[in-house]
């Protein structure tokens, strides 16, 4: 188990998520709140070159990007891994489509679960995004978080193409239940 200090020192990743989004052109950032997107979420509302849009429901994000995109601009979907499935339907929209959709998600439902009703979902996750053709990566360690991030976008972007990267809950550190 890391210490506290240990975590802190090793939420670099968190930015590294914005600078990478911001080094692709991105303009649209759009999310559900999550704490593990905390970084990227205030970082992008403090960049007045970003539309930081917060959604009712994470298949927002999915028509909001494609309506950026034919707009002429770039955006990613930051979510938790039990709001995939609230996007599989939506997910279709990009396969007939063929716009580029670029999504990070953080883990729950993964190592050191304390939540049972993450569990079914952030299991399935990773299957479900591959049966709607995304192609998926996974960070576990903050080191991966910016080159797979990078390499996910550059495919989305450049491929029209609809990728994840995974963001690990070892990565994001071990959730505690307080009662």
């Amino acid at each position: 188990m890391s210490t506290e200090a240990e975590q802190t020192a090793g939420q670099g990743w968190q930015e590294d998520v914005f600078r990478v989004l911001k080094a692709h052109d991105v303009k649209h950032v759009v999310f559900v709140p999550d704490a593990g997107h905390s970084a990227a979420i205030r970082m992008s509302y403090a960049d007045p070159d970003i539309k930081a849009v917060v959604l009712t429901t994470e298949e927002e994000g999915i028509g909001y990007l494609a309506g950026a995109w034919l707009g002429g601009e770039r955006g990613a979907l930051l979510m938790q891994s039990s709001g995939v499935g609230n996007c599989i339907n939506t997910l279709a929209l990009q396969v007939c489509a063929g716009f580029p959709l670029l999504m990070v998600i953080t883990m729950r439902g993964d190592w050191a679960e304390f939540n049972a009703w993450q569990n079914p979902m952030g299991q399935a996750t990773e299957a479900s995004l591959k049966l709607m053709n995304v192609m998926t990566w996974r960070a576990d360690v903050p080191q991966d978080v910016a080159p797979l991030l990078h390499g996910a976008a550059t495919m989305a972007f450049n491929g029209d193409s609809s990728t994840a990267l995974l963001l690990g809950q070892r990565l994001i550190g071990e959730k505690k239940w307080v009662k």
